[in-house]
Formats: C-alpha cells, structure tokens, sequence
C-alpha cells in the first residue's frame, strides 16, 4: 500500500514539474518586455488537458494568470493553475490576479515561488487558501530563481540582475592594442549576443566603447528590432557626440545617459532636444559611482541588465562584485600581447571569486560559458 502511494505521488510530481516547465517556457517569452513587473508564465490544466496558457504581456499587463483564465474561458472551473510566480494580491494599475484565479473557479493552484514583492509576500496564496483552493508551493522553484533573478533582485536588494558579456581572444585579450576595436567572435555568437539583448531589460557601455565604436546596442535579428532594450551609457562628463548613432536614434529607442551631479546643464539640454534621458548620479574622482546608478536604473524600473562595455567598465563591475551572471564567448583567434585583457588590470580568473561555471557549449566557431553566483546555482 505505500509502495503505491509513494509511486502515486512521484507520478502527480512528475506530471506537475512537466505543466511547471510548460509555465517557465511561456514565461521566459516576456523576458526583456514586462519590467518593472515579472515575465510570469501560466498554465491551466484540467483532466490532464491544457485548456489556458498565458504569459505576462510587453509593458508587464495583462499578468500571465489572467491570460490563462481569459484563454480557458468558464471550462477553468475545477482546474489546476501552474504559475511561476505568486498570484498577486494588491490593487496596482490592475486588479489581483488572486480575485481572478477565485472567481474563476480554481480548484489547484500550483506555483513556484512566494513573490518577494513586499505588496504580495504571501499574501496571494494566503488568500487562495482561504477560498479554499490547495495551494502547492515549490515545483520547480530553483528554475523559477533563474528567470525571476531580475525581480527577485530588484525586490530584496533594490538593484537589476546584472549580465556581464564579454567576448575573448584565445589570449584572454578583448580590443587591440591603442583600445581599437576588432572583431573578436564569429556571426553565429553575435547573433546569440542579439538574441541576449533581446531579453534583457536594458544593456549598458561606458562612454569610452561609444566613442570607439559608435554602437546602436540594439537587437537586430530578423523581425526584432522592436525587442531592443533601452540602452544605457555611463557618461560621466556628457562627452555623447549628438551625432553618434546612439542619440541620432534616441527618439526610436530609449537612450539613457548617466552623468555626474556637477556635468554642464549645456551639454544636458543639446541631448535632451534629440530625445536622450539625462539622469544625474553620484560620482567620485575616476567616475560615477556604479552601485549608486543601479539603484537609479532599479528606481526606473529595470529588473534585468546587461552590461556590454568595455574592458574597464566590465573590470569594475567584477571588482564591486556587482556581477550576477557573466556570459563569455571564446573566440580560437589570438589578438596578440599588445592587445587590452578582457577585464582592464584584472585577471579573467577574477570572476571565479563569486561565480562558477554552470554550462559550456559551442556556438559555431566560438565557445560560449556561463556563470552564476554561487548562491544561485541551480
């Protein structure tokens, strides 16, 4: 009898983590669009056939579970709801989601994550309990970290999840000697940076790769200009040429400047007429000071960030441990000894002080590698 029991209930798991995954695959198709609020994915489930998905929608409304409810209509009622996040609880610009999974007639709810969100906290699946609806909390809770670490972040420590990308040499270099820039990694792991920027919230570079480079950072794949992020330079003196592809397509795609308190209101004003944001932050002698403009970039709302460039902007990230993930793409070609190291006066091993290896994989020519906080490992 309890051998039966045992595989009855490792059979009900392994159905609930297979709707789970289903949940977290929708989810993930809001990533870079929701924020400030949470890419969410919803499931709903009845006699073992879907009969509602959802995922949160670009500008984070409608919430996945009320995609999911709206798409199963009345056949809801009895069902089981699959959902990566806590059902909210608290009247935003839409009213919780929690009143909508009741009225609808969920029997199950089943849900990865309690919502650090200090306005739910719980209080979304105390409510469904107390309507009478099971509430299972846990399926598949280290992958919904993952995809939640934006918001988690945002929520608990009142900064976005930060992405560092850096392409590599074979002999650990990032730019050639003088700091001019070269082609580093083939076209199949450029499309793959593309399709990163695609999901991320905002991407940022130090004014000094805008001045090599004069990049537009935004995502060109096929159709996908529209998942571009706002884009972010740290420009502490207001040096952004007004003619630079950046501010020329200010008014298509956001162009956020971050400069110091005392920079000339001058240079502010000529950037402010061609569309770029100018926020001023605090700075130091050597720059602004980074943990200073993530709680700025947080306070507007990013949940997840991407940090591009260059080699000085990403060795202080490391050196402030203020890097979550770090995604390195290898390149088989050398650069030569003269050439600037991929963290400007750091040793690549330095990331390795806070973050471990989690995959490794070919991307055509180039390696990619990926690592995570060690906290975060899933």
């Amino acid at each position: 009898m309890e051998e039966n029991l045992s595989r009855d209930k490792a059979s009900a798991q392994s159905v609930d983590a297979r709707f789970m995954a289903l949940a977290l695959s929708l989810g993930r198709r809001g990533l870079g669009r929701t924020w400030p609020n949470p890419a969410v994915g919803a499931v709903i489930v009845k006699d073992g056939i879907i009969i509602g998905r959802g995922w949160t929608q670009a500008g984070g409304r409608p919430h996945a579970e009320i995609e999911a409810l709206r798409r199963a209509g009345k056949a809801a009622r009895g069902g089981t709801l699959y959902v990566t996040l806590e059902p909210c609880s608290h009247h935003g610009q839409s009213p919780p989601c929690a009143d909508a999974v009741i009225a609808a007639g969920i029997a199950r709810v089943v849900s990865a994550l309690e919502d650090p969100n200090p306005e739910v906290a719980g209080e979304g699946h105390a409510r469904l309990r107390a309507a009478g609806i099971t509430v299972e909390v846990g399926m598949c809770a280290e992958e919904a970290r993952h995809d939640h670490a934006g918001h988690i972040r945002r929520m608990r420590e009142g900064r976005p999840h930060v992405a560092l990308k850096l392409a590599i040499s074979a002999d650990g270099k990032a730019g050639a000697a003088g700091r001019r820039p070269v082609a580093i990694t083939g076209e199949a792991a450029r499309e793959r940076v593309h399709l990163m920027r695609a999901q991320f919230d905002a991407v940022m570079v130090g004014i000094g790769t805008v001045l090599a480079d004069d990049p537009m950072l935004t995502c060109r794949l096929p159709g996908m200009a529209a998942y571009s992020p706002v884009r972010i330079i740290l420009d502490g003196d207001l040096r952004l040429p007004l003619d630079s592809r950046l501010a020329c397509s200010a008014q298509e795609v956001p162009v956020w400047v971050f400069a110091g308190v005392q920079t000339s209101s001058a240079a502010e004003q000529a950037l402010l007429e061609v569309g770029v944001q100018v926020v001023r932050a605090e700075a130091i002698k050597g720059g602004l000071i980074l943990s200073a403009v993530l709680r700025l970039v947080a306070a507007r709302g990013i949940t997840r960030l991407m940090v591009e460039g260059g080699p000085k902007l990403a060795a202080t990230f490391v050196a402030g441990d203020l890097v979550d993930e770090a995604v390195l793409f290898h390149s088989p070609q050398n650069i030569g000894a003269d050439g600037i190291d991929a963290l400007d006066g750091l040793p690549l091993a330095a990331l390795g002080y806070s973050l471990e290896q989690q995959t490794s994989e070919m991307v055509g020519a180039d390696r990619r590698e990926i690592f995570l906080r060690f906290s975060e490992r899933g």
